[in-house]
């Protein structure tokens, strides 16, 4: 089966059109599933401020709950500079951009095949 076409795939762009739709920046896809076990995809965005960044998440939360994808694990909601939010196959990273950099998840998963997006 294509990679591309599996449920996890369209879900993970789908979460990134919610993401696109709040004007995050820099989304990359990375395709983690021959690496590990833990998702199948990470999506990794930021925002440029705090409000920003929260306003991402809750779209993200918003929409795939609607859709009847309920989040199984959020944090990061204390301080709002990496909000996690996981999904079990695909797992949304939406950072403040100099915890972004800081953090450095595409290099950190630097083997995955990676998508980006604007």
């Amino acid at each position: 089966m294509d990679i591309k076409k599996n449920s996890s795939y369209t879900f993970a762009k789908q979460i990134i059109s919610y993401a696109q739709d709040k004007k995050s920046h820099n989304i990359v896809l990375l395709d983690i599933t021959k690496l590990s076990s833990i998702a199948d995809y990470f999506i990794i965005c930021h925002g440029e401020a705090e409000l920003h960044v929260k306003a991402i998440a809750d779209k993200i939360l918003e929409e795939t709950s609607k859709h009847g994808n309920h989040v199984w694990h959020y944090e990061g909601y204390d301080y709002l500079h990496w909000i996690l939010l996981d999904y079990v196959d695909v797992v949304v990273h939406v950072f403040l951009e100099k915890y972004r950099k800081y953090y450095n998840l595409e290099r950190l998963w630097g083997d995955a095949d990676i998508e980006t997006f604007s």
